[in-house]
């Protein structure tokens, strides 16, 4: 199909490069199977190679998708190949990502080879991964700082030895759209045989033009597109899915172009990912941001309500924004409830639901009704976590404006399933909740990050606290939700340091840059 984009999705690999985006096996499962929800073809699950934890999230993954590809990814060297391959060979469709740099100041700087040197590595490598499957994609790095000629050399020859996908990156966000579209089309152009295999782009937004320059690779000829929820990835990130999809959907008359995601589950998956991650959506986030369909202009009210066209060039409908008649609250059953989550994308088992369940009536007791965002959060929080070994039992806390006793703070803390519990005093109450906790688990972390967010409207809302501490060099996130913004700080706090202590059970992840 020429005319047909094949959605790449690299959150899992190049998204959680993103600083604080690092995600345990479980949330990796659970954003994968969202993903193939939304019809991503391709998903790249990882870095193999990197570390024993990706490796295992890699094999999880493969093994657990039904129809989309996985691909993992690896360096050009047989050893990254081969544990690649072990990797997604369980996939029902595993495809095999190398890549090697073809930028001048790579090759001398970084790879220290010469031109001749990177082809015939070039040649070797896919040869290798061609042994193992017919799916391969090379990537030439820093493509857009290359030589175009050699460009078209590097992608003739992988070609020629079976690479069926050229992905030609904008590896540090150097390159401007029409320059772009201009070397996609060029390279296509100029290797021989580029009718073999299908062109893809991976732009990051170092400039801020990482979708402008997706856009124009695609309207020259690429049929690939590597992107990202909420363009989450290095640095400033990567092309944003949920743009690139709306563009090429809003803009069907345009470019003339289709692709097989469902829009509708655009919002709900950048909202699973930014529970995931801890870091909420900014408001002004093109496509899912709180702001993207507001109007607070006289001008633009008085329009939208003569006609949504004046100012909308999309509905919120359209990218999973929708209202719902089916009201969740504390007189709900497990039937309805049951339907809420499903129409919300998740599939739970019996356990699940009636784990949910009492969380739902738990929540309820304290809120009239919950909205869609209270029900994923908790879905977040009591459903896709793996076992902890600090556990968040009871908190009280005393404070007063009128001096005397500093902010007190009690906690009940389960530690590898035994109960303990302490009080002490801080500078406000979540210093001295903070205190407390890391004195009861014997860890002194530096708190990097305090983030607090309401997840719904009204002074009931459900509050969602972000923090990253840092220990011994090792950096985690954690996060909690609840609608005393107090108990959701502990939760939070007891959460990065179980992800702390994940982490150094898992040993030091392994960081590998690339495109």
């Amino acid at each position: 199909m020429a005319d047909y984009v094949n959605i790449f999705d690299t959150t899992l690999r190049d998204g959680e490069q993103s600083p604080g985006a690092t995600m345990n096996l479980q949330e990796k499962l659970r954003l994968a199977q969202q993903l193939e929800s939304l019809g991503v073809d391709i998903i790249e699950a990882g870095f193999p190679i990197s570390s024993q934890g990706d490796f295992e999230a890699v094999q999880a993954i493969a093994r657990q998708a039904k129809e989309m590809q996985v691909a993992g990814l690896a360096r050009c060297t047989e050893k990254d190949i081969d544990r690649c391959w072990e990797a997604i060979k369980d996939a029902k469709r595993p495809r095999l990502h190398i890549f090697l740099a073809t930028s001048p100041v790579h090759m001398e700087s970084k790879l220290r080879m010469s031109p001749e040197q990177v082809l015939e590595t070039i040649k070797k490598c896919v040869t290798r991964c061609a042994g193992y499957t017919d799916n391969v994609e090379f990537s030439a790095e820093d493509a857009s700082r290359s030589d175009r000629e050699f460009l078209c050399k590097a992608a003739e020859t992988a070609i020629a030895a079976g690479a069926k996908v050229i992905n030609i990156p904008d590896t540090v966000g150097y390159a401007q759209p029409r320059e772009f579209g201009d070397l996609i089309a060029h390279v296509i152009a100029n290797t021989p045989n580029s009718d073999k295999a299908v062109f893809s782009v991976h732009c990051h937004n170092d400039l801020g033009l990482a979708t402008a320059n997706t856009m124009a690779a695609l309207a020259a000829g690429a049929r690939q597109a590597e992107v990202t929820l909420s363009g989450i990835g290095e640095r400033a990130g990567n092309a944003s899915l949920e743009e690139v999809v709306m563009s090429l959907s809003v803009r069907r008359d345009f470019y003339g172009l289709t692709h097989g995601i469902k829009a509708d589950q655009l919002y709900p998956s950048c909202r699973l990912l930014s529970l995931t991650i801890g870091q909420p959506i900014p408001n002004n986030k093109a496509i899912v941001g709180a702001n993207a369909f507001a109007h607070e202009s006289g001008v633009h009210q008085d329009g939208m309500l003569k006609n949504r066209e004046t100012y909308e060039i999309m509905t919120p409908q359209s990218v999973g924004r929708k209202a719902s008649s089916l009201v969740i609250g504390k007189h709900s059953g497990r039937t309805a409830m049951r339907s809420k989550v499903e129409g919300m994308g998740y599939s739970l088992d019996e356990a699940q639901i009636d784990l949910l369940f009492e969380a739902v009536k738990s929540l309820a007791d304290r809120k009239k009704i919950l909205h869609d965002d209270d029900i994923i959060a908790l879905i977040q929080e009591e459903i896709f976590r793996l076992p902890d070994r600090f556990r968040l039992k009871h908190v009280s806390v005393q404070c007063s404006s009128c001096g005397g006793v500093p902010p007190t703070a009690a906690v009940i803390l389960e530690i590898d399933g035994e109960e303990c519990s302490r009080a002490g005093f801080g500078a406000g109450p979540v210093d001295a909740l903070f205190h407390v906790i890391a004195d009861m688990v014997k860890r002194d972390p530096e708190l990097e990050q305090y983030a607090v967010n309401a997840i719904s409207g009204g002074t009931d809302a459900l509050g969602e606290v972000t923090v990253r501490i840092k220990e011994h060099g090792l950096k985690a996130t954690g996060r909690g939700a609840h609608p005393d913004i107090l108990v959701a700080s502990a939760r939070a706090f007891v959460d990065a340091l179980n992800n702390l202590v994940k982490q150094e059970q898992e040993g030091v992840r392994m960081t590998y840059q690339r495109d």
